[in-house]
């Protein structure tokens, strides 16, 4: 960060309280989050070889996951969102992201990643 960007934070924190909207914070990055509906997920894996950063695919379920929100540029998100098959990744409000990922009952999900387990005897 150069001088003058430290300096138009400073200003604006001596004039305003921060909300994490404000350009000077990066505005636009702050207000959106992305987000993968994981009951909808097929574990396709093409988010995760294009936004690296961004998703991940969960062993246990093998189901995309977005761990980062500023792992990759938006344009990399938004080309991982436009390769889904099946259209389960969105861009949704920070503050409605808590709530989306405690309405997911992934006890229910089937496993994608691995096999079933097999009774020996």
């Amino acid at each position: 960060m150069d001088s003058n960007s430290l300096s138009a934070i400073d200003n604006y924190v001596e004039t305003k309280e921060l909300t994490g909207y404000e350009p000077v914070l990066g505005g636009e990055l702050t207000e959106k989050a992305v987000w993968v509906d994981e009951s909808r997920c097929i574990g396709c894996r093409y988010c995760a070889h294009v936004a690296t950063n961004t998703f991940i695919v969960d062993d246990d379920y093998g189901r995309s996951r977005a761990i980062r929100q500023d792992g990759d540029n938006l344009e990399t998100v938004q080309e991982a969102i436009d390769t889904c098959p099946v259209d389960c990744i969105h861009w949704v409000e920070f503050g409605n992201l808590e709530d989306l990922e405690s309405s997911l009952d992934r006890d229910m999900f089937q496993s994608l990643g691995k096999l079933p387990r097999m009774n020996k005897h």
